[in-house]
Parts: C-alpha cells; sequence; structure tokens
C-alpha cells in the first residue's frame, strides 16, 4: 500500500488480501502498530463508478475488522476514520458498505469518545434516517439499534447540567446537543436560580465579553430558552439588565448571532404565551 506495483490493481490487491488477513486477531495488532491505519482512511471516501465502490467497500470492510481490536481507537482517532465513514453513511446506496460501516460504528459506539463524536458529526439524524429504510441484512437492522441506543445514551450524558456549567464558565460556547435539546431545559431550569443565577450572570456577562461569533449566538439562543421555559424567565432577565446586551447584537456583522440577537428580543419583548411561536 506505501510503494503499490502496479498503478491501478496495486492498491485494490492489497485491500482486498487486507480484508481476508484482518480476520486474524494478531494480524490486526500487527498492522495497526505499522501504521497501516493512516493508509486505510484515505480510501473511506464516497465512491461513485462500481470499481471505486469495491474497493471502498473492502476498504470499510478492513476498518470494521480493526475495530475489534482495542488498540485501534488510538489509531482510528489519529488518522480521522469517524468522519470519513460517516460521510460515507451518508452518501452511499449500497447496503453492502452501509453494513460494514455501520458495524464498525456498533464496536465503536462505548469505545473512547467515539459515541460523542457520531454525536457531534450528526449521527443521530442519519441513524434515524437509515432505520426508516427497508434493509435485507438483518444483522444491520441489529447494529443499527445498537449505535442508536449509545448514541442517545451519549446525548443524555452530554447533556447534564455539570457539563453545561463548565462550558460556560469556559467562555466558550458550542452548539453541543443540550443547547437545542428540549428534555434538557425542562429537567435543569432550576437549577439556573443556584448561587443567585450563577451560570446566567456569566452567559450575560459573554455578551459583553467575548468576541467569538459562535459563543455569542449559543449565548444569545441560551437565554432566550431561560426566558421561555422558566416561569418568571423574562422578569429575571430583565432584572438582570440583559436586554440592552443583548438588543446590541441584532446588528452584529455575523448573520447567525444577530439572527439569534433578534430571537432572543422578541421573547424578552412579548409574553410567553406569543413567545411561544418563536420555537
Amino acid at each position: 500500500m506505501r510503494s503499490p506495483a502496479h498503478p491501478t490493481r496495486g492498491i485494490p490487491t492489497a485491500v482486498s488480501s487486507l480484508a481476508t488477513l484482518l480476520r486474524i486477531t494478531k494480524v490486526r495488532a500487527i498492522f495497526i502498530k505499522a501504521d497501516g491505519t493512516k493508509l486505510l482512511a484515505p480510501l473511506i471516501t464516497p465512491a461513485s463508478n462500481q470499481q471505486y465502490i469495491q474497493l471502498l467497500y473492502e476498504a470499510t470492510l478492513c476498518i470494521w475488522l480493526l475495530s475489534f481490536h482495542d488498540g485501534a481507537v488510538e489509531a482510528f482517532s489519529t488518522a480521522r476514520v469517524v468522519p470519513r465513514l460517516v460521510d460515507v453513511v451518508k452518501s452511499s446506496t449500497k447496503e453492502k458498505v452501509v453494513r460494514v460501516a455501520v458495524m464498525a460504528f456498533r464496536n465503536l459506539a462505548n469505545k473512547g469518545n467515539f459515541a460523542a463524536e457520531l454525536v457531534d458529526l450528526g449521527m443521530p439524524k442519519v441513524v434515524q434516517s437509515l432505520k426508516l429504510q427497508t434493509w435485507s441484512d438483518e444483522d444491520l437492522s441489529q447494529a443499527l439499534d445498537v449505535v442508536d441506543a449509545a448514541l442517545k445514551d451519549s446525548i443524555r450524558k452530554l447533556s447534564s447540567f455539570d457539563k453545561y456549567k463548565a462550558e460556560v464558565f469556559s467562555g466558550n460556547l458550542d452548539w453541543s446537543p443540550m443547547h437545542k435539546d428540549p428534555v434538557f431545559w425542562r429537567e435543569n431550569i432550576s437549577k439556573f436560580e443556584e448561587n443567585d443565577f450563577q451560570v446566567l450572570r456569566v452567559l450575560i456577562t459573554l455578551l459583553d465579553n467575548s468576541r467569538d461569533p459562535k459563543t455569542l449566538a449559543v449565548a444569545c439562543h441560551d437565554i432566550a430558552q431561560f426566558i421561555q421555559i422558566h416561569p418568571a424567565g423574562r422578569g429575571i432577565i430583565l432584572d438582570l439588565k440583559a436586554k440592552e446586551r443583548v438588543m446590541k447584537h441584532m446588528s452584529h456583522p455575523d448573520p447567525e448571532v444577530a439572527k439569534q440577537a433578534l430571537l432572543c428580543v422578541q421573547k424578552i419583548l412579548l409574553s410567553a404565551k406569543y413567545a411561544s411561536y418563536m420555537q
């Protein structure tokens, strides 16, 4: 694979051989130790013609076989294997390709931080879409159920208030699942009252101090969520003098910041009855 003897047949022949050899447990360890994963990773890319589909299938099959080996966790992370597999699953129409990719996800879902990575890469929606399709392979359907359960469990863990609090206190906000998860807000809204609304105060402070557009957009969104869910949310936000701080971002050059600021101001100005329509 490092030095193919033939320009077109060398790599496919090597990968086909690997798909057989990697069924042997000790070969997996040897392959990973030799940094073979870095050679496989570039082959995990959406394919259109039949020749490349077969190569993609056998390369993905190799990844599935390697996923049984604990030592593959670090190698997969280094080679960015998971994002490549996600792209393949999103675009592939070949059941055999989808099957080995999803079965690799099944093996990886409970190892390292792969489940959280899959959530960030948008796999929950992809899995739901795949589950709606009719598959002839029962193993694929079962694997989808296992991956679906693992992703839901990861979202639940990612949506803990302690994790949210740590993110807010870091001063860098991202669109992690909890921000848009209605269950998170319903279950944790009372925790915003702790320490004289400390977390909420920090969110409001970020509107003054942060220069990161994503942080500003998420902060405006979360303040709007607080207004929407907390029974006295609108009054609390007004008492904390947050309205003016949000309003100044309505003219922000970043369109997402301006959008979230506008939605937040609408919820501040409207009663809860009408603000609910802004969801």
